[in-house]
C-alpha cells in the first residue's frame, strides 16, 4: 500500500509534465531570445496574476467557456480561476494602471495558462504563453507592427518555413448579419468553419435563400488569398455590405503594408478564419510550421475588450505559444544553442577551503562552478561519467 502510494506521487496529472535538463534550459533560452525581439520594438514587460476573478473570462467577454476553467474559491467566496488566457488579464491591467493614458501603450508578457480541456491528442492542459499587447492604436499601422514582429520572433527561434493565416472577425459577423442568422445557425457555422469542413459549409449555404454576391462570398470562406490584387472581386461582390466591405479593405491595405516589412511572403489570408475569443473585432491570425497540429502563435484586434474594464481604447496582440513552438523546433531537428560552460571541481576533506575559495573566484569573473565533495566509494571515473551526463565542460581534482 505504501510503495502504490509513493508511486502514485511520482506522477503528474493528466494534461501537465515535468520540464526538466537540457529541454528546460532550452525553454529558457528560447524565452529570452524571444523576450529580446519584443524589447526591440519597445515592449515593456508586465506580469499578472495566474489567477483572477472569474469575471475576468466570464462569458460576456467572450473568453474561455466556464466548462473548460479551472475554478475554485477564495476565504470569502469569490469563485476564481486560474487564467486560461492572458489578453483579459492585461487588458485589466491596462485599465487600472494606464486609465488616462492617451498614447499608445506596449506590453509584453511571459506565463503559463490552464485550461481544463479533454487532453485528447496529447495536448496540454498548462501551457507557456509569450506574448505582447499593442493598446491605443486602431490603424492598419498597428496590426501590421504586430504581425511583423511575429515573423521576427519565429525567425529568431530558428523557424525558416511557417505561414501566417490572416482573416477578419468582421467578413464572418458581417455575413452573419447580412443572411440574417439565427444564434443557432451561427454557431452551427462557426464549428464547421473551425473543422475545417468547407464542403458541409456549401452543403449548409444551399440551405439558406441568399442572393447571388452573398451566396460568393459565403464560398469565400474557405479560400486562401496571398496578395491584395486577389482581393478584387471579393470587394465587388461586398459592394452592398458595408461590414464586409471594410473587413476586405482592411486586409488588402495590411498586405500593401507588410509588403514595405518585406513579411508579406509568410502571410496568406483567409476570409474565413474564425476564433474561439469571441472578443476579436478585427484582424484574427494564426501561425502554423511543420511538426505541429497546432498553432504555434495566435492573436487579433480586439477593440472593445477594455471597456469591459473602463477604458476606451482599441487594441492588438498575439500570443506564441511556447510549448508547440518547442515541439516544432525539435521535429524540424532545428537546434537551440546550448553554451556548456561549467566546470566542476571535486575535492578531498584536506582541500575544502582552497577548492571553496578557487570556486569563489572563478565565480566572480563570470564562470559556472560547482563543487563536491569527493565521496570514499566514488573514483575519478565516476565524477567524469557525472560530468559527461550534465553537460559539464571541465573537471578539476583537488
Amino acid at each position: 500500500m505504501v510503495i502504490s502510494m509513493r508511486r502514485q506521487l511520482l506522477h503528474t496529472p493528466e494534461g501537465v509534465r515535468d520540464i526538466y535538463n537540457e529541454e528546460c534550459e532550452k525553454k529558457l533560452i528560447l524565452q529570452e531570445e524571444l523576450h529580446q525581439t519584443l524589447k526591440q520594438y519597445g515592449y515593456h514587460p508586465i506580469q499578472t496574476p495566474t489567477f483572477e476573478f472569474f469575471d475576468i473570462f466570464g462569458r460576456e467577454i467572450g473568453t474561455t467557456p466556464s466548462k473548460d476553467l479551472y475554478k475554485f474559491f477564495d476565504r470569502e467566496g469569490n469563485t476564481l480561476v486560474l487564467r486560461p488566457d492572458i489578453t483579459p488579464s492585461i487588458a485589466r491591467c491596462a485599465a487600472k494602471y494606464f486609465g488616462e493614458e492617451d498614447m499608445p501603450i506596449r506590453l509584453c508578457y511571459m506565463g503559463n495558462t490552464f485550461i481544463n480541456n479533454s487532453s485528447y491528442q496529447g495536448r496540454l492542459k498548462e501551457s507557456t504563453q509569450l506574448g505582447a499587447e499593442l493598446l491605443g492604436d486602431s490603424t492598419v499601422d498597428a496590426d501590421a507592427e504586430i504581425i511583423a514582429m511575429v515573423v521576427d520572433c519565429l525567425h529568431r527561434a530558428g523557424l525558416k518555413e511557417f505561414q501566417l493565416s490572416i482573416g477578419h472577425a468582421d467578413f464572418f459577423r458581417g455575413l452573419m448579419e447580412a443572411a440574417g442568422l439565427e444564434e443557432e445557425q451561427e454557431e452551427e457555422l462557426r464549428e464547421l468553419i473551425s473543422n475545417k469542413n468547407y464542403f458541409g459549409v456549401d452543403e449548409f449555404v444551399e440551405t439558406l435563400n441568399l442572393n447571388a454576391n452573398l451566396k460568393k462570398l459565403f464560398n469565400m470562406l474557405g479560400n486562401l488569398y496571398n496578395g491584395s490584387d486577389e482581393f478584387a472581386e471579393a470587394k465587388q461582390c461586398a459592394g452592398d455590405y458595408p461590414r464586409i466591405l471594410s473587413a476586405i479593405e482592411r486586409l488588402e491595405e495590411l498586405h500593401q503594408l507588410l509588403q514595405v516589412y518585406e513579411n508579406d511572403k509568410y502571410v496568406s489570408f483567409e476570409l474565413g478564419i474564425v476564433s474561439d475569443y469571441q472578443y476579436y473585432t478585427g484582424i484574427i491570425f494564426a501561425g502554423y510550421t511543420f511538426g505541429s497540429g497546432e498553432a504555434i502563435v495566435k492573436g487579433g484586434r480586439y477593440d472593445r475588450l477594455l471597456t469591459y474594464f473602463g477604458k476606451n481604447s482599441a487594441s492588438i496582440g498575439f500570443a506564441v505559444v511556447i510549448d508547440q513552438l518547442m515541439a516544432a523546433l525539435s521535429r524540424q531537428k532545428i537546434e537551440i544553442p546550448l553554451e556548456h560552460k561549467t566546470e566542476l571541481i571535486v575535492y578531498r576533506s584536506e582541500s575544502r577551503a582552497t577548492a571553496t575559495k578557487a570556486a569563489i573566484e572563478k565565480r566572480k569573473t563570470g564562470c559556472f562552478v560547482e563543487l563536491i565533495a569527493k565521496a570514499s566509494d566514488k573514483t575519478e571515473v565516476d565524477y567524469r561519467a557525472y560530468a559527461d551526463r550534465n553537460h559539464i565542460a571541465d573537471v578539476t581534482f583537488m
